[in-house]
């Protein structure tokens, strides 16, 4: 275990262009490739703290790589490598900064949806749920409970929103008029087909994935027409709720080795969103976890990454 989160990369040869709640974005001198930095930055309620979690952006990035061999098949994705090695020059005198926490990814023009899969009922989908019988409009039966296998698994889209600001869950109707029914159709099949395959190999292990989170990006095809692939991080904990197998019970909350006990404690202490700052942290900087909170919460990330690929893949 490192001793120390790295909150922000240092790469002063290379272009940043952007720096997002967790991901570090360089240009490199291959203008379709970028490179992508994992951080062990961490956020909630789209609120990025102003500490971190140590080997977080390496578990993430391990976990993503995993899941990217595992679902090639299905659709392709912007990985190229994850080798530091075998990246442009420019980029391998980092090779310290970068080990374990980068890749280096194809240049995409990134679909503005967030296309989220449902499996259980929950979370804002469960208060939805509890409001209209619907989950983004879509009707569900009556009479769910908290956390319940859904019949289906259910595509809900939201809206890609600016960093802090906050997803708006939308309606399939209005996600394609958003970006257009072709287009909505094929995100549509690949993250339901994503998910299933992710959820049935999930349960080997010992893990439920309730929900997950998949982004889109598109890339030219030698046909001159725009190839669909799967960007950004794919299947972690950042991006999915995982729950373990064993004692799960539909009828309220679920331990979870997502950001699920982080949010817990910032609600706890008084957060609220239109209040980014507070106790807790120094007004006007943001929020800081305690130490107990930043061990709680690594411990949940390492869970995730043993239990989904073995006692060997631990750091």
């Amino acid at each position: 275990m490192s001793n120390s989160a790295l909150i922000t990369t240092d790469l002063s040869g290379l272009t940043l262009v952007s720096r997002g709640k967790v991901r570090d974005v360089y240009a490199t001198s291959n203008p379709d490739q970028l490179l992508f930095v994992a951080t062990d930055r961490i956020s909630a309620f789209d609120v990025v703290l102003r500490n971190g979690v140590p080997d977080k952006g390496k578990v993430l990035t391990k976990i993503s790589l995993f899941w990217f061999e595992k679902l090639k098949d299905i659709i392709p994705t912007h990985f190229i490598t994850a080798n530091v090695d075998e990246m442009p020059e420019e980029v391998r005198k980092y090779k310290v900064q970068l080990e374990g926490r980068a890749m280096l990814v194809k240049k995409a023009k990134v679909v503005p949806l967030e296309a989220i899969v449902r499996g259980y009922i929950t979370g804002s989908g469960w208060m939805e749920y509890q409001m209209s019988d619907m989950v983004h409009g879509i009707p569900l039966p009556p009479g769910l409970v908290e956390s319940e296998k859904l019949p289906k698994p259910l595509f809900t889209p939201s809206t890609k929103a600016e960093q802090g600001q906050h997803d708006e869950n939308i309606s399939p109707q209005r996600a394609a008029t958003l970006i257009g029914q072709k287009l909505y159709d094929q995100i549509s099949k690949a993250a339901i087909q994503l998910y299933q395959a992710a959820a049935d190999y999930a349960l080997t292990r010992g893990l439920i994935l309730a929900d997950t989170k998949f982004e889109f990006g598109l890339v030219p095809s030698p046909s001159g027409e725009d190839q669909l692939i799967l960007v950004d991080e794919l299947l972690t904990p950042d991006s999915s709720r995982y729950w373990p197998a064993e004692g799960y019970q539909a009828g309220g909350t679920q331990p979870s080795f997502d950001k699920q006990y982080l949010r817990d404690w910032l609600v706890s202490t008084g957060f609220r969103r239109g209040l980014e700052s507070g106790p807790k942290g120094h007004e006007g900087e943001g929020w800081v976890m305690e130490q107990s909170v930043v061990e709680g919460t690594r411990k949940r990330y390492m869970e995730a990454l043993t239990m989904l690929m073995g006692e060997g893949a631990a750091f």
